[in-house]
C-alpha cells in the first residue's frame, strides 16, 4: 500500500477509532494509531479484502486501531 493511502486511511480509521473508544489524542498520536491498526487489521482481514474489496481494508484499519486503542488504554493506565 503506498505511504500516502496508509496515512490517509490511518488518519480516518485513527480518528474514527479514537472517537468510538472516547480518547482524546493529538494529531499525531491519532494518525500513529490509524496507521498502526491499519497494518494489524490488514494482517488480520486480509482474506476478508480479497473477497470484498476495499471497504473490508478500512473495516479491518478501524478494528485494529480499536484493539490497540484498547490495549493502551490497559496496560499504559497503571
Amino acid at each position: 500500500m503506498p505511504i500516502i493511502a496508509l496515512i490517509i486511511i490511518g488518519a480516518a480509521a485513527g480518528f474514527l477509532a479514537t472517537r468510538l473508544m472516547r480518547l482524546e489524542t493529538d494529531i499525531i498520536t491519532t494518525v500513529c494509531i490509524g496507521m498502526a491498526g491499519a497494518l494489524l487489521g490488514g494482517l488480520v482481514l486480509r482474506g476478508l479484502l480479497a473477497v470484498m474489496g476495499f471497504m473490508a481494508g478500512f473495516i479491518g484499519a478501524v478494528l485494529g486501531a480499536l484493539v490497540l486503542i484498547w490495549l493502551w488504554q490497559r496496560y499504559t493506565a497503571r
